[in-house]
């Protein structure tokens, strides 16, 4: 192609490493242009993908349904990640990790009823979504937290649960364990007291409008990147082992679960 292909990640500011190591991996492999749109927030670069002006992405597995889900999907998956931890079992799934200040009081979910709630946003599968899944699947439609702010990004509810601005959050593990590995202070500063999940995890795909020879062979590239040095290297850095060979409907789990929390208000 004679353009580039232009890339986003629509995941958490601090995973946005990870996606260059990967589009730099496939620029290099491939011999392919690439260019990783980052100079705009993810609002607009969601918008630019939803226009066909970036074609490949790093998307939250809420979105990648709802888009998919459209009478003429203009995305198809590439693959996805398989993250490195025993919970992870070799599969590409993540969890959601409902966090609390060390020192509070709260030791389960249950213990939140009333509480001081953060979320990142709506389109969020495990900030959001499961969130609510899990409410429904404890019967309750609305009123659970005393009061529900929306910070806008999942680091930022981290940042309101040790402020004390909120009493917890659910963040998105992969999000939660990367934070803690640049902050160590983390493990001191805040406690999981529940873990939700699994759930499929966010995927990469890639616009339709790519030629079908092209989008194959970076889908290929992609799943044997844990077969190549230099590839174990990028995946390492962002504490994968492989990324898996996805179709659409592993995808049914997020869809079953936002069909459960239709009416269902944080």
């Amino acid at each position: 192609m004679a353009s580039p292909l232009r890339a986003t990640s629509l995941m958490s500011d601090n995973e946005g490493f990870i996606f260059l190591a990967i589009t730099s991996y496939i620029e290099d492999q491939l011999n392919l242009r690439m260019q990783v749109v980052d100079d705009v927030d993810w609002q607009k670069r969601a918008t630019l993908l939803d226009e066909g002006q970036i074609e490949i992405a790093w998307l939250c597995g809420l979105p990648y349904t709802l888009r998919a889900d459209r009478p003429a999907p203009e995305i198809e998956l590439l693959a996805a990640p398989v993250m490195a931890g025993n919970r992870y079992q070799n599969r590409p799934v993540y969890f959601s990790d409902v966090i609390v200040y060390h020192d509070s009081g709260f030791k389960t979910f249950a213990d939140l009823r009333g509480a001081a709630w953060a979320y990142n946003e709506p389109y969020s599968h495990s900030g959001y979504n499961l969130v609510r899944y899990h409410l429904a699947t404890l019967g309750e439609k609305s009123g659970y937290f005393g009061e529900v702010v929306q910070s806008g990004a999942h680091l930022a509810s981290v940042q309101m649960v040790l402020d004390r601005r909120v009493d917890a959050s659910a963040i998105d593990s992969i999000v939660l364990e990367i934070e803690s590995q640049r902050r160590p202070e983390l493990l001191s500063q805040l406690r999981v007291i529940e873990t939700l999940g699994p759930s499929s995890v966010p995927p990469l795909v890639i616009s339709r409008k790519v030629p079908q020879e092209i989008r194959q062979t970076i889908r290929e590239a992609l799943v044997k990147m844990d077969g190549n040095p230099s590839g174990q290297a990028a995946l390492a850095k962002g504490r994968m082992v492989r990324l898996a060979r996805v179709k659409d409907s592993d995808y049914d789990d997020i869809r079953y679960m936002a069909q459960k929390a239709n009416g269902v208000k944080l």
